[in-house]
């Protein structure tokens, strides 16, 4: 009994290092692979989350709009007025967002606001993943309301 088990101690039981390097080099090779695609899928779902965030602040703004008759202005602090501070303007019955969290896009810039010249339309802008005007694919800027949706007369 007691050669068998010196035997099996001195035996081939383990790992060589040759193994063990071909099975980390497997490994680095699946994540040099799948590592960029995951991160290109994040990107992509920031981009859709930026996209849902800016479609629910714009309609934050038209119910901001619909209680106080106009939509918030520079003076009572453009976005930030859909927060509880805008409890001083008459016909506010807000706030229209939860905390100021909502007020960030997803990687955590301020959501810009613009109210047009004769303040009868807006727009809250992203600047997509890179934070700057312009881009292609995640670093894409995003707006709400779009265009397409703006009022325009008829012919």
């Amino acid at each position: 009994m007691r050669k068998s088990a010196r035997r099996r101690l001195k035996g081939s039981d383990g790992y060589t290092l040759t193994e063990m390097l071909v099975v980390v080099g497997v490994i680095a090779l699946i994540a040099a692979v799948l590592v960029p695609t995951l991160m290109g899928q994040m990107q992509r779902a920031r981009a859709k989350a930026a996209r849902v965030q800016l479609d629910s602040v714009a309609s934050q703004v038209e119910a901001f709009k619909s209680d106080v008759g106009h939509y918030p202005t520079t003076t009572e602090g453009g976005l930030k007025a859909l927060l509880s501070n805008g409890s001083t303007i008459d016909g506010w019955t807000g706030p229209y967002l939860k905390d100021a969290k909502g007020l960030n896009d997803p990687w955590n810039r301020e959501i810009k606001y613009e109210l047009s010249a004769d303040a009868e339309s807006f727009t809250v802008t992203s600047l997509g993943a890179d934070g700057k005007v312009g881009g292609v694919g995640p670093n894409l800027d995003l707006q709400s309301p779009t265009q397409s949706t703006t009022a325009t007369s008829g012919s």
